[in-house]
Parts: C-alpha cells; structure tokens; sequence
C-alpha cells in the first residue's frame, strides 16, 4: 500500500492508518512490523494521539514506532516546508537544501602541520549523482598528504553508494563492502567499491583515521564502520547512534514523511553491523577532542 493524504488538515486517525499499513508491509522485521501496526492502530482506536498538530503526532508515534525495538530509522519526521507526495521526496528535498548549503557535502579541506590533511564530509552522504563532482575533487585534492583524517563528526547517513564511492579513494581494487538482506532473508543488493574512481587516490597504505561523534549516524556509521573492520582506519571520538538499516520514506500528511527500514547490513568480516551498538571507537574520547586526539597519532605513525 502507498498511502498519501493530501489535505493540509490533520486527520489523525487516517494517518495513523496509513503508517500501520506501510509499516506492515514494508518493514524489514515481518514479526515486528506486525507487532508494531497492531501497537499504533490500538493506540489509535484507544485516543491515544490527542496531538493538535502534525508536529506534536510525529513525536507521538515516532515514540511508539521505536518502543518495540528501539530501531532509530523507524520514524515519523516532520517537515516544515511541505512536500510533495512521491515517495522518496521528502527526504530529497531537505537534501537538497543541505547540499546546496555545505559545498555539495565537503565543508572543510585543510591541511595540517606535518603533511596530514584533514576532509570533512557531511552533514550527509548525499546522493551520488549529485555529490560525485565535489567528492571527487576533495578526495583528489587531499591524495598526496601523508596522512588523513576523515571527520564524520556531524554525518548523519545517506546513500550507501556514496559510502562505497568514497572507500574507492581509500582501498585499493574492488572490495566487498556490505550486503543488504531483503525482509524475506534474501540478498536484496551487495555494496563494492567501485573499480574505478576519477581523479587520484588516497590508496590504502597510508595512515587513515576516522573521526565520530554520538551524532554521527547511518550511512555515516557504514563507512566508518566499514573502513574499522577492513583494518584500513582507526576510529577516533564516541560511539555512533547505532542504525545500520537502510529506509525508504512515505509522505503520509504534506508535512510528515514515514521512514521505514526495508533491508538490513551484515558486514562480509564481522557477519554483523552497528545496528543498536553503533561503531565502537578505537580511540575513545569526547567527539570535540577528537581531532586533538587524532593528529599525534598520526604524526607519531609518520614519523
């Protein structure tokens, strides 16, 4: 079912109806998305939502949605700017607004004392067609430092592509990065880096570390996560939110968009993901010290 409830009104009870159908059907964890449609239409029947805007509802069962599982892309979100009924939209348009505001995804290129360059990448992994251009450049950019430090400090997810085309800078050769599970159980898509990366590499030899924050989230955690279980980076700062299921999005009201996990990630090395635990750093430290932590390393494996 894909549901979109076009009037600007708030009609909570057909709202609420629709989130418990696209969570039936389209959630990763069949038993859960069952368990989780008969909470909301219960609550629903019950009066439970008494929310007067479509603000307070999306809190309201956003609450409900993670009260099973705990799964942090399971969400009602809202949108102040309303958006259009495709699915996928909402969350391709806040995008875009990011990605216009951040220099397409690379907010900082700077080099440090010593030969360590330092490339920021956020506030999202946006789509690749969009984000190819400046990554490519930032990545090519900083290939002839000695060292690099990737700052994922206030990454908050995206496109697993771009996660696989940022690694392409980073290793050598195509490499397995993740594979996605249907809810059925079935392979549903594996991630590898692309043979191919325009412009120069980093490569794989040289010293490589990853900064995190409790912020950083998603698509953010897979490449730190990835690069970690590869043996290719050392992750510096806090643990990451811990969600590793990829979603889709549902427009369900013109200022709310369902998110939903449709697959999962296990990791070819750890037969696992972050999901719930988040990336465990190897350099545990406050996120705003990380960079502080970071540099010496790097210095003193320099040197």
């Amino acid at each position: 079912m894909t549901s979109t409830t076009s009037p600007s009104a708030l009609d909570t009870v057909a709202v609420v109806e629709s989130i418990a159908d696209l969570v039936r059907e389209n959630y990763v964890f069949p038993d859960t998305a069952r368990q989780l449609a008969a909470l909301l239409q219960r609550r629903s029947a019950e009066g439970s939502y008494r929310a007067e805007s479509a603000e307070e509802l999306a809190e309201e069962v956003t609450a409900d949605l993670r009260s099973v599982n705990g799964d942090l892309h399971l969400a009602l979100k809202y949108h102040d700017v309303p958006v259009p009924p495709n699915q996928g939209a909402a969350v391709l348009a806040a995008f875009r607004r990011d990605f216009d505001a951040s220099l397409g995804g690379v907010p900082r290129v700077e080099l440090l004392d010593g030969g360590v360059a330092v490339l920021e990448i956020g506030p999202k992994m946006f789509p690749l067609d969009w984000a190819a251009q400046p990554l490519a450049a930032a990545l090519s950019l900083v290939a002839p430092a000695r060292a690099l430090i990737l700052d994922l400090r206030r990454n908050t997810g995206g496109d697993p592509n771009t996660v696989a085309f940022i690694c392409g800078y980073l290793l050598d050769g195509r490499t397995h990065l993740i594979t996605m599970l249907s809810r059925q159980g079935e392979v549903a898509e594996q991630s590898w880096t692309p043979s191919f990366v325009p412009g120069a590499r980093f490569g794989s030899s040289k010293p490589l570390y990853v900064l995190t924050s409790e912020n950083t989230f998603s698509a953010g955690e897979e490449l730190a996560y990835d690069l970690q279980q590869l043996g290719r980076a050392e992750v510096v700062g806090e643990a990451t939110r811990g969600g590793a299921h990829p979603r889709e999005g549902w427009t369900v009201h013109p200022h709310l968009e369902l998110s939903v996990p449709v697959a999962r990630g296990v990791n070819p090395i750890s037969g696992t993901n972050w999901e719930g635990t988040g990336v465990r750093p190897d350099v545990p430290c406050d996120a705003e010290a990380a960079l502080d932590r970071a540099l010496p390393l790097a210095v003193a494996r320099l040197a």
